[in-house]
């Protein structure tokens, strides 16, 4: 059960509903995206010897700070987005964007959960992502 008595579902990081509002914000997101940009057909920009060094050394800072008791949510997502830079493989990349995805979720949870914060929503806000085409 969370603080307040409700059931917590498997993802909700201890605060009754805290996935579903996440994931909420995240498609709320996706729609203005879509509404800003339309359907874009880009290619994925990834792999190559430079990314999987940047992989190997955001790994590497991921690893320094656990072991240091420093680790932060940055580590850990930059971890993430570096391994599906250095991805080529569609699968693979796949499963690694969902994993960063996962991250960025987890992490929205964790600011939600903190004592001076309260669930919050970007939705029904406009898009913050970049336009990439520079625009905007």
């Amino acid at each position: 059960m969370g603080q307040t008595g409700e059931m917590t579902e498997d993802g909700d990081a201890g605060v009754p509903g805290s996935l579903a509002r996440v994931l909420a914000d995240v498609a709320a997101e996706r729609a203005a995206q879509d509404v800003r940009w339309g359907m874009q057909v880009l290619p994925d920009g990834t792999g190559g010897e430079r990314a999987a060094a940047e992989s190997d050394a955001a790994r590497h800072a991921t690893d320094t700070a656990a072991r240091a008791g420093a680790l932060t949510w940055r580590h850990v997502l930059a971890e993430e987005v570096m391994e599906a830079f250095a991805e080529t493989e569609p699968d693979r990349l796949r499963a690694e964007l969902v994993q960063v995805a996962a991250v960025a979720v987890k992490w929205a949870q964790a600011l939600d959960r903190r004592p001076s914060g309260r669930p919050r929503s970007t939705a029904p806000g406009l898009s913050q992502a970049r336009d990439p085409n520079g625009a905007g």
